[in-house]
């Protein structure tokens, strides 16, 4: 076995349990917060089946960035659906046979790689040229869309500009998975993907890219408005009101 096959073994294994572990912790620390006040954004559902169907509006649509800057959405959501896309297409590697659904998505897959980049390229720009935008930005804003970006680019230059054996590839993610590692094709952007791809990993339950989850814990969207029919207490405020 080739030092790069176990250096990039041990490296996902460990970026898995990264991301795993990071994200289960920080979905717990999103449960534990107390959301003391009854603050549902307005006009808000009545029921909770209302409120799942606003959620699912919020995750799929991104409803309330809609509302509140077209331009935002636009190439928000373009990264975003493109991302769900290219991801769907990756689960090849892991299947073995391969499910129909992912066979059918593979050609939208490699033209929503060029999507990523779009989106990635719009949002970039609002950074850089919108100005409260701008004021706001943080060095690690910019570099989370450069670490995107460069996934991207990466991933679409072993499809279009050095032919990378992916079959080579697959054997080594479901040796990984089967813990019966197979050789990781020596491919040089291969390696710069991969690597990128790790790192992506290990930083996402730190950083602000945690918003995936997040949106299900905000007390604006996934509470009912009905502060007259029900009265709303924290579990802290409610042992304070019986004693």
């Amino acid at each position: 076995m080739s030092p790069v096959t176990t250096v990039f073994a041990l490296l996902f294994y460990a970026a898995t349990a990264v991301l795993v572990g990071g994200l289960a912790w920080r979905i717990a620390d999103y449960a534990r917060t107390p959301a003391p006040l009854k603050i549902p954004t307005t006009p808000a559902p009545l029921t909770r089946g209302g409120v799942a169907v606003r959620m699912a509006r919020e995750v799929i649509l991104f409803e309330s960035l809609f509302k509140g800057s077209l331009w935002t959405w636009l190439f928000g959501w373009l990264f975003h659906a493109s991302l769900a896309l290219v991801l769907a297409r990756h689960l090849r590697y892991f299947t073995e046979p391969v499910w129909g659904w992912v066979v059918l998505v593979q050609p939208l897959g490699v033209l929503a790689g060029l999507g990523m980049l779009a989106g990635l390229a719009g949002l970039f720009a609002r950074r850089l040229l919108v100005d409260r935008i701008r004021y706001i930005s943080t060095p690690s804003d910019y570099l989370m869309l450069a670490l995107l970006a460069l996934i991207a680019a990466s991933g679409l230059a072993m499809k279009y500009v050095f032919r990378t054996d992916v079959v080579g590839v697959k054997a080594f993610f479901l040796g990984l998975m089967r813990f019966e590692w197979h050789p990781l094709p020596p491919d040089a952007i291969l390696y710069v993907h991969l690597g990128l791809v790790a790192a992506l990993m290990i930083i996402f339950p730190f950083s602000k890219l945690l918003h995936a989850p997040g949106v299900f814990f905000s007390p604006s969207r996934n509470q009912t408005d009905d502060p007259r029919e029900a009265r709303h207490l924290a579990p802290w405020a409610a042992r304070l009101d019986r004693s």
